[in-house]
């Protein structure tokens, strides 16, 4: 059995481009590396974009892992990368992309494409690491949620919240963990973007 823990990147500042994180979003990012330093990382893989990689920071500082880079963990898209596009533009596009997921919008992946990568890494993860292995992946919200769904089925997802499918853009808060297990050749979803980790007060001492 190998378990995934799938981060989302602390709470990132509002700007276009490749932004970092803000205080708030370390303040989670160190609650995040605390917990996980409680469980035998193996490794820990993260997105190229600032926010992604800087949380993982402070996840390696903590659980003395060194971080890897692959850019199949990066967003289905990011504001800045079609150059002139306003940020209503930008979430008109997105909201285009989560309605219907084989869209393939003017910059960046449609949804099912990103989950297409997603799913490779995992594949490629479970199959270069032995069993027992502990696994924390940095990446980022709209990910998360291309990849459970499309890859699970929609009652499953239910189970963890109401109509998930549609409520998904705002279902994967900011340094939440969501956790997969893979064991007899598939993966099953155990825990879903979890934060009870941002308000244990043992941990902010």
């Amino acid at each position: 059995m190998i378990r995934i823990y799938i981060v989302r990147h602390g709470i990132k500042e509002k700007a276009v481009g490749d932004v970092p994180i803000t205080l708030e979003g370390t303040k989670q990012a160190q609650l995040t590396g605390q917990y996980l330093k409680t469980i035998p990382l193996t490794a820990i893989i993260s997105s190229q974009l600032r926010r992604a990689a800087e949380t993982a920071q402070y996840i390696s500082l903590a659980s003395n892992v060194n971080v890897t880079v692959d850019h199949r963990l990066r967003e289905r898209a990011n504001w800045g990368d079609l150059l002139g596009q306003t940020f209503d533009e930008f979430v008109e596009m997105w909201d285009k992309c989560t309605r219907e997921p084989d869209y393939i919008p003017p910059v960046g992946d449609s949804a099912k494409q990103a989950c297409e990568r997603f799913s490779s890494l995992l594949t490629e993860l479970v199959h270069n690491y032995p069993s027992g292995s502990n696994i924390v992946v940095v990446t980022h919200g709209g990910l998360i949620t291309d990849y459970l769904t499309n890859t699970f089925l929609e009652s499953d997802l239910n189970r963890f919240h109401a109509n998930f499918i549609e409520k998904q853009s705002g279902l994967v808060p900011e340094c939440s963990i969501t956790e997969l297990i893979y064991e007899n050749n598939s993966f099953s979803l155990v825990q879903f973007a979890s934060v009870e980790h941002l308000h244990n007060e043992s941990m902010q001492r």
